[in-house]
Parts: structure tokens; sequence; C-alpha cells
């Protein structure tokens, strides 16, 4: 068939076989140019699929050399039907793995799930016996608890009061002004059931208790923080709140993990184009400029650049690993540092409909977005018949 995007606010209808490989093995390039890493050999991810999770898993692989196991929630394809992005990802992965002669395996289903839990134990009992790292990078804005059964919905909103600044609808560039309402409590307590670290917590305790954590195994977990302009929606908001969960949850998995030597770690990363991120009121116009500033200082970065640097330079560096004062590894620092986010801060107050694609980077964001989905990649014939039909090399039923 003809895959073509069908957009529809913060997610794309249809996905690119052939842009997701590409993606793939972009990703693969850029960190096999960089050199081999002295790092882990056995990786577990959870939420392998995409972004951040997806970067984990190539740089372990195709940096380190590990066997991988990715766990995701991906739809498959259907005839005349594509699969997610994610399943697209997933397979070209395998499929570039086993061309290198590198262990790798996949479980699609709910992570969330105590069965899933228990599917990829075994499989790691069975294939590898233990592992050194588990990355933990879910971003599902829906949870079932799996003890009480309820489903719990994440929002994204702030506390106390209700919230206006500029926004940018990214398809058409126009800037406006959003208000959004403040939460109520349990908006709160939902959403910090949902992307607090609840199930982070969960997935360590099974692993310690069924012996597959190695002697000195790492975990990581993966966070924002972000500037003054975006702090009421996002890390004084819900999902701050929710992060403030996730981060305080590294010191109680680490105590556990005392046994083994182990320990667990919050990565604080970059503001990057996701569906997540993409559906924040203020976050993208907010991106839209930072990313004009960082690259014309030379210093912007992907999910791979960014997970790259994170493991040959933080986790695997051969020295201690560098944290802030709460105990987080900071790989935000470039976007953080005092000229960026001094220059973005002034390219805020004058950004409008009419300046913006000279001021900011609204093309840039574009693309990134249409590439979440195996699009805008000037490789890809789009015109060109696709089979849709792609399985997963290694997919575990």
């Amino acid at each position: 068939m003809i895959i073509e995007p069908k957009m529809r606010g913060f997610i794309s209808l249809t996905a690119h076989p052939a842009g997701c490989e590409q993606n793939v093995r972009e990703q693969i390039a850029y960190t096999k140019k960089a050199g081999a890493i002295a790092g882990p050999k056995k990786v577990l991810v959870i939420g392998a699929s995409t972004g951040f999770g997806l970067a984990s898993r190539i740089v372990s692989a195709f940096g380190a050399g590990a066997a991988t196991i990715g766990v995701f929630f991906e739809k498959q394809p259907a005839e005349g039907k594509t699969a997610s992005p994610g399943w697209y990802n997933s397979a070209a992965f395998q499929k570039e793995a086993k061309q290198a002669g590198l262990y790798a395996k996949s479980i699609n289903g709910d992570a969330f799930s105590n069965e899933v839990k228990a599917k990829t134990i075994e499989l790691i009992k069975a294939d590898l016996g233990q592992v050194d790292l588990v990355i933990y990078s879910l971003a599902s804005p829906v949870r079932t608890h799996p003890l009480t059964g309820v489903t719990h919905r994440s929002v994204l909103k702030p506390i106390g009061q209700s919230f206006t600044n500029k926004t940018v609808d990214f398809h058409s560039g126009k800037v406006s002004d959003v208000t959004i309402e403040p939460c109520t409590e349990e908006d709160i307590q939902n959403t910090v059931t949902v992307m607090g670290g609840e199930d982070w917590q969960m997935w360590i305790d099974a692993m310690l208790s069924a012996g597959v954590l190695a002697e000195n195994a790492m975990t990581v977990a993966y966070s924002y923080i972000g500037p003054g302009l975006t702090e009421a929606v996002y890390r004084k908001g819900t999902i701050g709140k929710a992060k403030d969960h996730l981060e305080a949850t590294a010191f109680d998995i680490t105590k556990k993990l005392s046994g083994i030597h182990g320990k667990a770690f919050v990565s604080v990363n970059k503001a990057l184009v996701t569906q997540a991120s993409s559906a924040i009121p203020v976050v993208p116009l907010y991106m839209s400029l930072l990313f004009k500033v960082m690259k014309e200082k030379n210093i912007h970065e992907g999910c791979i650049e960014q997970i790259d640097r994170l493991y040959r330079d933080r986790l695997y560096s051969g020295n201690a690993i560098p944290t802030d004062e709460a105990g987080r590894i900071r790989i935000d620092d470039w976007e953080m540092r005092d000229d960026v986010q001094q220059e973005v801060s002034k390219l805020w107050e004058t950004v409008s409909t009419e300046n913006l694609s000279q001021i900011g980077d609204i093309q840039g964001y574009r693309n990134d977005f249409s590439k979440l989905f195996g699009f805008a990649f000037p490789e890809i014939d789009y015109q060109k018949d696709t089979n849709e039909m792609v399985d997963i090399d290694g997919l575990q039923a």
C-alpha cells in the first residue's frame, strides 16, 4: 500500500515501516561511529520501542555489544492498516541485531501487568540468567493497576490555580494563549499512580526476588525538569508530582538493591519531541525556540545523542557517576545552561505567529514529529508501494 501520514492532533494514524527502519539505522550508525562502550552486557529495557527507551536499547546493543530484551505494548499491522511506529522500530532493531550477531528478543504486552513481568523474568532465566542493567522508560498515559484492577489516567494540569501562557499549534504554526484549569486531588493521585515510581519498584522487587539481577546491577529511569517557562504545567503540575515520586523511588530501590551492591538512578533528560511532550501545552513552543538556540550553539541532541552521552560520560565512564544535590543524573545540562535559557527567555517575550519561523525552529519540530512515525526521511520514497505487514523477529509468543 501507499502509506501517507494521517495526522490527527498529537498522533499520526499511520506509520511507515521503511521510514521507521531508516530511523533505527541512523541511530545505530551514530552509536557505532562513536565507538565501543565498556558498558552492560545483559540489558532489560522496559518501554523499548520509541524515544529514550529505543535509544537505550540501541546504545546497549550496538555501543556495548549487550544482549537485550525489550518490553513494549504496540499495535501490530493488519491488511491495509499500518502498525504503530514502535512495532516497526522494534522490527527494524531486531533485524539489525540479528545481522550483527547480537542476542535480542522482545515481549509485546502491558508492562504494568503481573503477567508480563512474570513472562519477562522467565525469559531472562531461560536465556540470560541475569541482567546487569534495567532501563525503565514507560510513557503510557494509562495504567490498570495489577493489584486492584482499577484503571488510572494521568492528566497534564497545574496545581492550585489556572495557568495561562503562549502555546503553538505546531501543524499550522499559529501562536496563541492557552489557559489550563487546575487539577483536583484525584487528578494528582491518578497521575502519580500512572507515571510515578510504583511500577518501577514492582519490576525491581519481582526481579530481585526471582534472582535475575546480577551483582552490581544498575537500574535507570528517565525524568524531566525543564525551565521556569513550563514549570507551572510541568514540574510544578500533576506530572511534576509523578516525577517527584519517581525520583524518590530511586532511593528506595537502591536500599533494596544493597544486598547485591546495586543502584538505582533517575536520569533527567533534555526536552525532545515525543508524542507525550507534543500533547503538553506551552512545551512545543518552548522546544521550537530551544532547538533554534541549541542548534546555533551546536549543542542540540536527539534521543540517540542524549542516551549515548549518558552511557559514555555518566553511567560507564569508569569514574563515579556524577549526580546533583537531589541524587539525579543531569544529562539535561546543555539545555539548562544559563546562556541557553537566557536566550530562549528573550525569544519567548517576542514570539508570535508571524515571526516564529524566523526566531524559532518550528520546521525542525515538525520534522522531528513526523519522524516519530517514519515520515520526513529524505532517503525514503513515500510514493512507493510498501508492505505494511512486517513481523518482529524474536518476538515472544
